[in-house]
Formats: structure tokens, sequence, C-alpha cells
């Protein structure tokens, strides 16, 4: 998911939009150029003020200390950036910089845009899991931050309804879990115990409820193999997952139509809130910090899951100087920069030694439950160069089941869908 500052303080909530690429083989030449040296890179953060200024910065300081390879950055605005970089490979032009949200990552290194990242062994261990990208045992793509899921809950709430409050070591269980959305929905002052952000679009259905599907114990795809989604996204425990999550709407917990930006929460309606660190800020600001609870995600039996992975970093495979790309991965990886990013726009660093000179998430912060939350229970959606049409399928088939259609036959043809696709694409098979 992306963020920034803005949507920490409530002035617009933001989704990873990522548009379904074309595969096709790596094309020669570059827009790097070796004659002069310099280094282009491109980034989806042109409507980003405070995210962009970060990546000035360290640019300046780079090419102050490297004049022979100065880096030239190229914003684009969100919304048109893959686009740009789809028509930059098919052209041959691709940049030598280039940043990813994370689960599109494998596609653009099957479709031959990528190359395999060159920076030292600290420093890829170093990251937390959910800024790596891997693909096939390989390194593509480093990222400076990630967030977390969470919900948020009014504690006067639970204290007026008597429900006890979990903690991150100790979640909810699907028993506790729908005896709390009971008896918040008894009370008189709010209008439904829950908003799940509903409303959201694009990337936020794969990411927010894909990881309770998997705390079912389902998935959407086999994991060995990223052969098959039979079995995984249509067996037992994925229609246990579906049929629960339609309860909760029918049974009157949750409305199917909550208003966008988590405003039902906001201003009142409801007591519990399914959204992630984007929102903390805001909402403490609106009821005082502590009467904003951050409670980690539900345990459905197999294990408590938030979605992992924001945008990353990545080399093209077209690069004129792939060894001053990776050295400026390498600089912008640093703590200082990473610091930098955390306070601009509130996701917390991918290195934990960034973390203690953070604003949010320094020992005591105010962000800090949810760093703990996203370092526990991230769970990264699938690793195969499909995802994106997964994404789109499970997106379609779970507005359908909250929509009330039969939850086994959606699954069966979600699975039908994304099996052959990846029959189409040969396997998704390198090369």
């Amino acid at each position: 998911m992306s963020t920034s500052r803005r949507t920490f303080l409530g002035l617009g909530a933001t989704a990873a939009v990522a548009a379904t690429l074309a595969a096709c083989s790596s094309q020669q030449g570059g827009s790097g150029s070796a004659s002069s040296g310099t280094i282009s890179l491109w980034t989806h953060n042109g409507g980003n003020e405070e995210e962009l200024a970060v990546v000035n910065k360290a640019v300046a300081a780079f090419n102050a200390a490297n004049p022979d390879t100065p880096v030239e950055v190229k914003p684009f605005p969100q919304a048109s950036y893959n686009d740009a970089i789809a028509a930059a490979a098919v052209a041959g032009d691709l940049p030598d910089i280039l940043d990813l949200d994370g689960p599109i990552m494998p596609n653009w290194a099957w479709a031959g845009y990528l190359a395999p990242l060159q920076i030292s062994s600290e420093l890829e261990e170093s990251i937390i899991d959910s800024a790596k990208g891997y693909w096939n045992d390989t390194l593509y793509s480093v990222g400076p931050y990630d967030t977390s899921l969470c919900f948020l809950g009014r504690k006067s709430a639970f204290e007026a309804a008597g429900v006890p409050i979990p903690t991150i070591d100790k979640p909810w269980t699907k028993d506790e879990f729908d005896d709390a959305l009971a008896k918040l929905s008894e009370l008189p002052d709010y209008e439904y115990a829950i908003d799940f952000s509903v409303a959201d679009t694009a990337e936020w259905w794969p990411y927010a409820y894909a990881p309770m599907l998997q705390s079912f114990g389902g998935d959407l795809i086999d994991r060995e193999t990223f052969e098959t989604a039979e079995g995984f996204l249509n067996g037992d425990a994925a229609v246990q997952w579906g049929e629960w999550f339609r309860s909760c709407f029918t049974k009157g917990y949750a409305s199917e139509t909550p208003a966008t930006d988590g405003q039902d929460f906001l201003q009142g309606k409801v007591p519990l809130y399914y959204a992630g660190g984007w929102k903390v800020l805001q909402s403490q600001e609106t009821f005082g910090e502590d009467e904003v609870l951050i409670l980690p995600p539900v345990d459905f039996g197999q294990g408590a899951h938030v979605g992992g992975g924001s945008w990353q970093w990545g080399v093209s495979a077209t690069s004129s100087n792939p060894t001053a790309a990776n050295a400026f991965i390498e600089f912008l990886m640093r703590d200082e920069y990473l610091v930098e990013y955390s306070n601009a726009i509130g996701n917390f660093p991918s290195v934990p030694s960034a973390t203690p000179g953070t604003d949010y998430y320094k020992e005591g912060g105010a962000l800090e439950p949810v760093y703990e939350i996203g370092t526990k229970y991230a769970l990264l959606r699938p690793a195969t160069p499909g995802y994106k049409v997964i994404s789109s399928i499970f997106d379609k088939a779970a507005r359908d089941i909250v929509s009330g259609a039969d939850v086994k036959s959606t699954l069966d043809q979600a699975v039908k869908d994304i099996d052959a696709d990846i029959k189409s694409n040969n396997g998704y098979q390198q090369g």
C-alpha cells in the first residue's frame, strides 16, 4: 500500500494501484547514457512532495560524492507511472533505476524489466523480510519502508460493551472476535460494530482480506509450485472464510456501503475500524491518544496475518551502468534516509537500526504498535508474475461474496480463472 504523511494526517487515503503489464522480452539499450555517465531514475511519487523531497535530498548528496555518475530524477504521477514503465520497456528505453509496488515485482522480473540487485549481503540481511522482493530465490528489489494493517478501536466503547482488549502477543481468536462484534453491535450510540473498509478499491481487497483467508488456512494459490489455486482458494478453509466474512454483513455487524476514508469511525458511527497505520494519527487527533486502541489481526485458527510489502527500488535489465545504479540504491538505504522517509510519510523503516531515530516508531512513539504488528505478522502476497491477475480475480470474488453470491461456486470460478491464466502463460516460466 502507498501512503503519505498527508494520509496519516487525514487528507486522503491512497492505495497502491498496479496496472497489469503485458509480458515482453528484455530489450536492448536503455536510457542511462554510458557516455554522459548520467544514471536515470524514475519514481511514482510525482504527486507526493514529502516522499519526493527525501529522494531528491539523497540524490543531491550522492551526486556530490559521485560527480562522474550523477543521478537524474524523473517523477511521474502514480496513476500514470506503470503505463510509462510498460511503454518504456516496449521501446527499449527503461531508466537505470525505477521504483515499483512490491507485489508486482515478479511480473516485471519475468517480463524482463529488472536485473537482479547487486547490493551488499550486509544490507540485504539487515532489511525486514516484507521490504525485500525475491523471485526464483533471487533478490530484485528492496524498499525503504513498510506499513501494517491493524484494527483501530474506541476504548470507551470496549469498556461499555465489556469487550476484552487483545494484545499484540495474544490477538483475538475467531470466537473472541465474533463475540466482540456481537457486543459492540449492541451499543446504542453506534450504527454498526465495525467498518471493514469495503468502500476502498484497487489492491486493498487482496491486501486486506487475503490475510484473513490465510488465517483460516486457505490461500490465493499454492505457494510451493505457484501452478494452481485449486484446493487453496476454494478448499474447505477458504469456504469457511467466505461464509464467515459474508456473515459479518448479514448479521448487521458491518455495512456493505460505509463511507470512504474511515469517516464512519472518525465521525463516531462505528467503534471498530479495519485499516492500518496510515489512519492512526488522524484518529488520535480526533479522539485523543488514550481513546484509540491499536489492535492486532485476528487469529482465525492458522495464525494471525497482515499484508506486507510496499514500494521498492530496482535496477532495470537494460541499465548501461548497473554498478552505479546499485550503488545509489545502497546509498538511499542508509539509516539517515530511512528516518527521513519515515518522518515524512509515516511508514516505518525497513531496517530496524533506523527505527529509534524516527518520530513515530521509536520506543514510546505514537505508532510503535503498528511497527510491532507489521514486523510480527506480515505475510507477503504470492511472489508470482501472475499475482496481478490473481489480485483482480480475488477482488471480484470477495466483492461478490459480500454482496451475497454463493461462496463455493464463486471461489470455484475464481480458481478456474486463475488456473486458466497460469496455463495461458505457460506457468509463468522464466525465459
